[in-house]
């Protein structure tokens, strides 16, 4: 009889509860742009990556226009444009805070809908 309870736990331990579906916060399709020369090399840094250069921005018809699409959570983000190195605001951005450099950064607002 002794065998059938630990039969009985063993079968208690593994039994999973049934999974819950996680619901967060949609993700919402931003555009970022840039307005530049044409034939530069874009990416666009910012807390929505880790400020790691690696979102390239496209200029598709070659028009100094680049863009990038992000899919983000709402909320605040702050980011730069990297223009061929260089780190740039976002000029056609009015919203801006200052950072650790002494310099600023673009922000970001991500509305829920």
């Amino acid at each position: 009889m002794s065998s059938k309870k630990t039969t009985v736990r063993a079968a208690a331990k593994s039994a999973k509860p049934a999974a819950e579906k996680k619901t967060g916060p949609a993700l919402r399709a931003v555009t970022l742009v840039y307005e530049g020369m044409p034939g530069r090399q874009v990416f666009a840094a910012g807390t929505f990556n880790g400020w790691k250069v690696d979102k390239l921005m496209k200029d598709k018809d070659n028009s100094g226009v680049y863009r990038c699409q992000l899919r983000l959570a709402p909320g605040e983000y702050q980011y730069k444009f990297v223009v061929d190195g260089n780190w740039c605001l976002d000029a056609a951005n009015p919203n801006f805070t200052p950072n650790e450099f002494g310099t600023l950064n673009s922000i970001l607002f991500v509305g829920e809908k």
